[in-house]
């Protein structure tokens, strides 16, 4: 099946594929984002599908937010961009009663990174990168990254890597616990899949109360922090620094902040 042939979809042993496929580098748009919120409120009523295996097409996961979408917008709230983007996206994988396993190749960062986070499990290509990505645009981080990222990295990493937009390793990843397994990039698709497949086969009704359990334990002020990412990012996104980080990411030139 397809979703405008954005997102992918295919249910196979009781594991729902869902694809990112928005070439070159999967970045979001609102019509990709709300397939993919389409998707995980079916996969929640969906008896055949036990277990979510969320990727990307072309060997990348997904560079975030299509930036170029941001400039046919007049007077853009980044506040109401995220209320019925990403914040209500990255709420329901956490709140979906299935385990959701990411299977993350190629490059991953700003609002894709929060929704890899987002995810119960990761396994990564040995060649997989992860970039916060938003400081590179003038902009703060958002779509969870700012509760996700600390509580699995800790504070100061995250933002090390916040601050400096240095990419982080598949092997850094694994090593600091942001990701679970990594894989041969010949095997990510076949060692994901397996994977999933076991998830499904196991008691996924357990494993929805376990992660109701943790949610409550580690990440129950996770709405509250989404909400005020996006009091944040309406600050970010009307200074001057984001304006200058987007004209230098569209003209391929390094920003100048001052």
């Amino acid at each position: 099946m397809t979703e405008n042939n954005l997102l992918l979809t295919e249910i196979n042993e009781h594991v729902l594929t869902l694809t990112l496929n928005r070439p070159k580098v999967n970045a979001f748009n609102l019509e990709l984002i709300t397939a993919l919120q389409r998707a995980f409120k079916q996969a929640e009523s969906d008896p055949q599908a036990r277990c979510i295996l969320l990727t990307g097409s072309g060997g990348v996961f997904s560079a975030g937010q299509d930036i170029s979408e941001f400039r046919k917008v007049e007077n853009l709230s980044y506040r109401k961009h995220l209320q019925k983007s990403y914040n209500p996206l990255i709420l329901q994988i956490r709140r979906l009663g299935k385990p959701v396993l990411a299977a993350i190749q190629g490059a991953v960062s700003g609002a894709g990174l929060g929704i890899a986070l987002a995810c119960d499990l990761r396994i990564a290509s040995e060649e997989a990168r992860f970039v916060v990505g938003f400081g590179g645009i003038g902009l703060a981080p958002d779509s969870g990254v700012s509760l996700l990222l600390p509580a699995l990295i800790g504070l100061g990493r995250a933002q090390e890597f916040t601050f400096s937009n240095a990419p982080i390793t598949a092997q850094q990843a694994l090593d600091w616990g942001m990701i679970n397994r990594v894989a041969p990039a010949g095997e990510l698709g076949e060692q994901a899949f397996a994977w999933a497949r076991q998830l499904a086969a196991g008691p996924v009704q357990a494993m929805g109360l376990a992660k109701r359990a943790y949610n409550q334990a580690v990440l129950k002020d996770l709405e509250a922090v989404l909400d005020y990412e996006a009091h944040v990012q309406e600050i970010a996104g009307a200074g001057a620094e984001h304006r200058e980080g987007v004209a230098a990411f569209l003209e391929k030139r390094l920003a100048i902040f001052q």
